[in-house]
Order: C-alpha cells, then structure tokens, then sequence
C-alpha cells in the first residue's frame, strides 16, 4: 500500500478543508473547555455544538459569553446569542466567529452519543495517569542500583592507578641512587648540506 505524503502546498490545503467531507468538518469545530469542564470531563476540547455556552477569547467582542444559537458548517462560523450588529438599512444580523477564538464554559449534554464521547475521554485519561505512574517508579528502582555498582566498579580502579604510579616511580628513585645518567637518543644529522658543498 501507497504510505499518503502530508500535504505541504497552501492551495491543496484549502482545498482540503473546503472539500472535506461532513464527519471531518464537525472536528475542525473543536474548542477548549473551561478549566472546570476539564476537571469533571477530562476534556481539553470538544467540537462546538448548538446550545452550548460558550466565551469569546480573541478579537473585539471579547469577554463577551452567550448561547450557540447556529453552527454553519459550510463557512466555519458560529453565532452566539447577544453578539449582534447593525446593518445599513437598520436591521441586525448575528456576527459570524471562528470555533477556534471560543471557550466552552457549559455542555449540552442532551444528545446520549456525546455523553459516551465525554465517558470515554475521562476513563482514557485515569488510564494515562496509571501508565505514567508505574513508569516513574520503575526508574527509580534502576536509579539506586546504578549507583550502588558506580561506586564498587570506581575504588579498584583508583587503587590500580595509584600502584602504577608508585612502581613508576620506585624505579625512578633507584636509578637515581646508582648514578646512572639516563641514555640519550642521539638524532641522524642529515647529510644533504655537506654533499652539496662537495658537489660545488
């Protein structure tokens, strides 16, 4: 089978996002999750759904909270209730916000199928947290037994230094007392300068 390369060209890209088929656009709607919602679901992000409630986080409406009251999954937008502004001719319209500039404060949980979602999610997480553990532990256990063997391993080693250094200079101090100069090596004198004053 082909291994799929991913896409790098910002023209493919778009395509994809305004192509892609309706199961893969409800994902590009996720949001972050308040940090209680976090705490009681296990949930960092959820997609935005109708009917939750939902904080603006980045531009000029924001601070501003209310209800989803649309989601439109053709442009990438969601309206929120209260955030409104005025056209031309004197009649109001929902101003359209990215998923990605909105924090989820309130669940709507009506719908069964997201609440299996939040299920799973919170008992994937317990498993993570009893993973993480055991590993932490184990480590710990191979930390003191290393160090045990470092420091049996390290003393012969010290003491073989030591000897040889002593046998070194034992012999150096018995030379000395029989007066015996240390023999020189005599270098080669090189003999190219004289057999060329011959030459001449």
């Amino acid at each position: 089978m082909q291994a799929i390369k991913p896409v790098t060209k910002p023209a493919k890209q778009r395509k994809m996002l305004y192509q892609a088929p309706d199961h893969i656009r409800y994902k590009f709607f996720a949001a972050p999750v308040s940090p209680e919602i976090r705490k009681s679901h296990g949930a960092k992000a959820l997609p935005v759904r109708k009917g939750d409630t939902v904080r603006v986080m980045r531009g000029d409406h924001k601070g501003l909270e209310g209800k989803v009251t649309r989601v439109d999954r053709m442009k990438y937008r969601i309206f929120i209730e209260g955030l409104t502004r005025e056209k031309v001719d004197g009649t109001t319209t929902f101003v359209p916000i990215r998923p990605s500039k909105v924090m989820i404060t309130h669940l709507n949980l009506d719908d069964k199928w997201r609440n299996k979602i939040l299920k799973r999610k919170k008992e994937a997480k317990k498993k993570a947290e009893e993973v993480a553990k055991i590993p932490e532990e184990v480590a710990e256990v191979k930390e003191k037994v290393p160090e045990e063997k470092m420091v049996v391993e390290e003393k012969p080693k010290r003491r073989r230094r030591k000897i040889a250094k002593k046998q070194g200079e034992e012999k150096a101090e018995e030379a000395k007392k029989e007066g015996k100069p240390k023999a020189k090596k005599k270098r080669a004198k090189r003999k190219t300068a004289k057999k060329t004053k011959e030459e001449k």
